[in-house]
């Protein structure tokens, strides 16, 4: 190690100009291989995407194939420290991420047939207030919200996004996203709780 490195100093000294024509094309095949490695991962995401926006498709799916397809779309959508904690021990959260200027993020995935109902909520705004206090808290269903679920989670300290199967479909398909944060307490024009 020590003979190579004593060899490079001495072409660097001998042969400056190659010595920095070197190091120029290395960067470059550096820079560009990390820029193809981006590439093709980006490209693996969007044919996950693509694959997989059907609600039909998310039905048949496992928890944790569910808490995946939810954090490969938090990435598309610009989010960044995407981890998923799913699991046993999580905490009570799937998924944490931050979004540029707008702080942390705590997600909980219910990939549900039937309703979710208040205690899951609950359980949720529990994890919010103590692990993870400081993170906007994001419900993510592919079901619906009892009525009584829906009003914990509007009643709530801080902001809960709620995402419901309907706007699960609309996310998915790259029409809605998460941000901006719908202040809690107030319906969008249309939107009901569910019974």
């Amino acid at each position: 190690m020590v003979i190579a490195g004593a060899v490079v100093v001495q072409f660097v000294r001998h042969y400056p100009g190659w010595a920095a024509m070197i190091a120029c094309l290395a960067v470059a095949v550096l820079g560009g291989g990390l820029f193809l490695r981006y590439r093709v991962i980006e490209a693996r995401r969007q044919r996950f995407l693509a694959a997989n926006v059907e609600l039909e498709k998310v039905d048949r799916m496992s928890g944790p194939e569910f808490e995946h397809l939810v954090a490969e779309r938090m990435i598309a959508d610009g989010f960044r420290q995407v981890r998923e904690r799913g699991r046993s021990g999580d905490g009570g959260v799937d998924i944490t991420a931050i979004a540029s200027g707008r702080g942390k993020y705590a997600v909980q995935c219910k990939r549900y047939s039937k309703t979710v109902g208040a205690p899951e909520v609950r359980n949720f705004l529990g994890a919010l207030a103590n692990t993870f206090a400081g993170h906007t808290g994001v419900l993510v269903t592919s079901g619906r919200l009892t009525r009584q679920a829906r009003l914990e989670a509007l009643g709530a300290r801080e902001p809960l996004i709620l995402v419901e199967r309907d706007r699960l479909a609309d996310w998915l398909l790259g029409a809605a996203s998460l941000l901006p944060v719908q202040p809690a307490g107030i319906l969008i024009e249309g939107d009901e709780p569910a019974g």
